[in-house]
């Protein structure tokens, strides 16, 4: 007689918040130099720094880790208005979060707010997914005063930065799998750190609708529906 199949768990895509704390950030080559520079606070070269990175590459756990340190106030850069310029300086530090996602940034009030802050000597955290000029800004003030600013960019993650993501993230789930998941993973998907966490999340939501630990082939069977089954060459 045929055993049923074990019936599939319902499953509860519940948001796992990240943890931002400076003993979670792992420092590779990749970006090394920008976690130097926030460590280099408060003799940083200038009142604005830029850190740019593509996403989910650690731009924002950087920010995070220097808004604790600062006692800053984070903010996204498609709130920035006119009337919120001098309340967001008053507190002595700021994170500027996604300058390229802010549609419609008022161009004005962010220059305005980064001669407010230069004057008051209130340190000013930029971050973006893209380079000064790739922007599109359109005040040439604001346009020259971004490109003088100093930062440091975070480049894709090198092999052993993955690996070590991939299992952080594992972890973080509270998940325990074999190496040879972990391997499967970094040969296979793009080299992102954004592309990591979406497939380890998929994963646990699969292995936890099957009643299933995580396999090697069960990571292969969400690599090919996701369509990332191939090894590169």
């Amino acid at each position: 007689m045929r055993e049923n199949a074990p019936p599939r768990q319902l499953t509860f895509d519940l948001p796992l918040d990240p943890r931002y704390g400076r003993e979670d950030f792992l420092v590779s080559p990749a970006n090394e130099a920008a976690y130097a520079l926030i460590e280099a606070w408060p003799d940083w070269p200038d009142t604005v720094l830029i850190l740019t990175g593509p996403a989910g590459s650690g731009k924002s756990h950087l920010a995070s880790i220097w808004a604790t340190r600062a006692h800053a106030w984070t903010v996204a850069a498609a709130e920035i208005g006119a009337a919120s310029v001098t309340h967001l300086v008053s507190n002595g530090a700021l994170v500027v979060e996604d300058i390229d996602r802010a549609d419609g940034l008022d161009e004005a009030a962010l220059f305005h707010l980064l001669n407010l802050a230069r004057e008051r000597r209130c340190p000013v955290l930029i971050t973006s997914a893209q380079a000064v000029d790739a922007l599109g800004i359109r005040t040439p003030d604001l346009r020259s005063r971004l490109r003088l600013a100093p930062g440091a960019g975070i480049l894709p993650p090198d092999d052993a930065l993955l690996r070590a993501v991939i299992v952080k993230l594992f972890v973080d789930r509270q998940l325990v799998v074999d190496l040879s998941v972990v391997d499967a993973l970094a040969l296979r998907i793009d080299r992102s750190l954004a592309r990591a966490r979406e497939v380890v999340s998929e994963l646990d939501r699969d292995a936890l609708g099957r009643g299933r630990r995580i396999t090697r082939p069960l990571a292969l069977a969400v690599l090919e529906r996701l369509g990332m089954q191939e090894e590169p060459d």
